[in-house]
């Protein structure tokens, strides 16, 4: 079945995972009604998996590398770190409670060192209140495609209708029966008939090819066979170019298959003795021309 460019985007849409939810549900059910459909999606999907199997990893340029330098406040020539002189020990006075003298400590100066601990503490938890925010879109909208029903109503994308138009189921098509074929002639270049028999109804057709009528006379069919006692007759020939029965229903299929047919000359309205009494003029055997369906 041919299908549209849109059928075949849609497709190969459903294999890469970028269709909305309603876009899967109509994919999914035509998939479900049209088998080539299907293959068509299986199709996609084995060529993106291979293409997706050929990417490698890739490391960032320099620059990027940079530019997150930039952004946590590491550009720039770090200046040495210069750690303080270690304060002599005071000791203090012992005094009366209310005149206790304050002692003096010495002052720090922090003025050239940089606290890096805080800016990598700000930038981790931004880090990863980004990553569970993403975390949580994407288990929301996982959850709206396939369990709807477990968000709150207002959370819950709304149901659209859609009709959806199967196409009716096609019969698969009737399988080819075995047929065979037999020339009845006097030699290779002159056949005077042809006899067609379906190996599944035994019914067989003779066609008038080259015989030449015979005046008072019929021209009757024989089946010969070393299984069977005498040749049987399979009727007269009619005058007509098509004669069919179903006069080898009686025989098992290795009889009629490998048996000899043969025509005679007989009285007008065939042999009045049940047995052969005029010339064989014609004879042929079978071979196979439709070989059984599998």
């Amino acid at each position: 079945m041919a299908y549209s460019e849109d059928h075949i985007a849609l497709a190969a849409e459903y294999a890469l995972g970028t269709l909305s939810a309603e876009e899967r549900v109509q994919v999914e059910t035509m998939m479900s009604v049209d088998k080539d459909f299907a293959a068509v999606v299986e199709a996609w999907e084995r060529k993106l998996g291979v293409l997706n199997q050929m990417v490698g990893l890739v490391e960032p340029r320099p620059e990027v590398w940079e530019k997150i330098r930039v952004a946590i406040g590491l550009a720039g020539t770090q200046e040495a770190i210069v750690h303080p002189e270690a304060p002599q020990p005071a000791v203090a006075t012992v005094a009366e409670p209310s005149s206790i003298d304050t002692v003096d400590r010495p002052t720090l100066d922090r003025s050239n060192v940089i606290d890096f601990s805080v800016q990598a503490k700000r930038w981790r938890g931004v880090a990863t209140g980004m990553t569970a925010i993403a975390a949580m879109l994407v288990a929301l909208i996982a959850v709206q495609a396939y369990r709807p029903e477990l968000l709150p109503a207002g959370l819950r994308p709304k149901a659209a209708q859609q009709v959806v138009q199967a196409p009716a189921p096609v019969a698969p098509p009737a399988a080819a029966q075995s047929q065979y074929v037999a020339l009845l002639q006097t030699d290779a270049a002159s056949p005077a008939f042809i006899l067609t028999v379906d190996a599944a109804t035994k019914n067989f057709t003779v066609r008038k090819v080259g015989a030449e009528p015979q005046a008072g006379k019929s021209y009757e069919l024989w089946i010969v066979s070393d299984k069977l006692q005498r040749p049987r007759s399979l009727g007269v020939i009619g005058s007509n170019d098509f004669t069919s029965r179903a006069a080898l229903a009686a025989y098992d299929p290795d009889v009629v298959n490998q048996a000899t047919y043969a025509v005679t000359i007989e009285p007008e309205g065939g042999s009045p003795t049940g047995a052969a009494t005029g010339p064989i003029v014609f004879t042929g055997k079978l071979i196979e021309t439709v070989p059984p369906a599998r």
